[in-house]
């Protein structure tokens, strides 16, 4: 299978040479851009109904632990879209899904302008099973670019994650608090409507270069249904996925466990009202942005993947002390710089990694996959970060942040894992 492997990553380069001359240099650059804009626009109103849920839910009346389902629930289908998403875009293109996840962002808003009940609000993240507009933006990115500019351009999209953040939060609780808790939820519509158009517009139908097609059918699945198990398995049998996938999902897991309930820790640990909070979130975003339009792109261009990848899980073991050691929200504005390095850079080169490893016809199923592992966190999170928190406090999180990612990068360094590297 290495040997499949050589040819394909060979026969990507090769594609990707006829890339360019399907969509022309200019044109391609303009589809990158339109991502980037239709992926911002998502997250900020992401984030807008994100700020505005536990006061909309409150306002109906449902408790902590029932804001617990709802979350829960919304993470479920987060889960269980993510990889059906990425088999659409497969089968009917990148547009096509970014259309999907637009239109489903749309009627999750439409139905929350009409939540005046509990049931209605439950009702609401029904769509949320194909609002994916992150690995939507990821996948017409993969499709249009050589797989060595590709972690450079997906990297880039950590930085609509930061003005995702800053702009959503913002927007969202200015128009909440002046003029009712409603107001984002029409902005929201309004906008997931005009993203629509975007993507109808601008995203062509065909991003794929011409040479992909011919290789379509045989190294797609035999499966043609959206979602099998069979293929997440094949996929994971390419050289090096599993234990790339591996990595993804460990070293970031404590620090998710950390971020979900992370809530409750500034209102307890560290004695935050709900602004502070906030703009505790807007220093994030911040750093998000820096690192990843500045540094990512930069460091992924002069290093290999692997080193980068080993980096990455070494500065998250560090983090992982820092955090056990800390005491004051000070501390963890510091510890926030490497955190922030540390996720981006697992993120990016994991991803580019990822795509990389398996045909282009299968870049949308794993982009998929890659994209559940936030939910799934986000799904076992509350429970095993609250029993960590009671039982053991804050630092426990950032002691088994530490022994899991020193296991990872002795592992990381140890082991050959079997990667088709592709210097630009």
């Amino acid at each position: 299978s290495t040997m499949n492997a050589k040819t394909s990553s060979a026969g990507e380069e090769e594609a990707s040479g006829t890339r360019n001359e399907t969509l022309g240099e200019a044109k391609r650059r303009q589809v990158i851009r339109v991502a980037y804009v239709i992926a911002a626009l998502d997250l900020t109103f992401l984030f807008m109904q994100m700020g505005l849920m536990p006061y909309l839910a409150k306002s109906l009346g449902l408790d902590s632990v029932g804001f617990g389902y709802l979350q829960t629930i919304f993470g479920v289908l987060q889960l269980v879209g993510g990889y059906i998403f990425g088999r659409f875009a497969d089968q009917f293109g990148a547009r096509a899904a970014l259309i999907l996840s637009c239109a489903s962002g749309s009627i999750f808003f439409l139905l929350m302008t009409l939540s005046t009940n509990i049931p209605l609000l439950f009702l609401s993240r029904l769509p949320g099973v194909f609002m994916h507009g992150i690995p939507g933006a990821q996948k017409v990115i993969t499709d249009v670019t050589t797989p060595s500019q590709r972690a450079g351009a997906l990297g880039k999209l950590g930085f609509c994650f930061g003005v995702g953040i800053i702009a959503g939060s913002a927007v969202g609780g200015v128009l909440s608090t002046k003029f009712g808790v409603y107001v984002p939820t029409y902005v929201g519509l309004v906008g997931s409507l005009i993203n629509t158009l975007i993507a109808v517009i601008w995203i062509p139908s065909q991003t794929k270069p011409k040479s992909d097609h011919p290789l379509t059918e045989h190294s797609t699945s035999q499966s043609g249904s959206l979602f099998s198990i069979r293929e997440i398995l094949r996929l994971m049998k390419f050289p090096g996925v599993t234990e790339v996938f591996t990595v993804k999902v460990l070293a970031g897991f404590p620090i998710g466990l950390f971020m979900i309930m992370f809530s409750i820790i500034s209102m307890d640990f560290f004695g935050l009202e709900a602004v502070e909070s906030g703009y505790l979130m807007s220093y994030f975003g911040v750093l998000q942005m820096v690192v990843q339009g500045l540094v990512v792109g930069k460091l992924a261009g002069r290093c290999s993947e692997m080193t980068l990848l080993r980096l990455s899980v070494f500065v998250f073991a560090g983090v992982g002390l820092g955090m056990a050691l800390m005491r004051t929200v000070w501390h963890y504005c510091i510890i926030a710089v490497p955190l922030v390095f540390a996720f981006s850079m697992l993120a990016t080169i994991t991803d580019s990694l990822l795509t990389k490893a398996v045909p282009s016809s299968d870049t949308g199923a794993m982009l998929g996959i890659c994209a559940s592992v936030q939910p799934l966190t986000r799904t076992v999170g509350p429970t095993i970060g609250g029993l960590l928190y009671k039982q053991f406090g804050v630092s426990s999180f950032g002691y088994l942040q530490l022994m899991v990612n020193l296991g990872l990068f002795v592992y990381l360094l140890k082991s050959k894992i079997p990667l088709e590297e592709m210097k630009s």
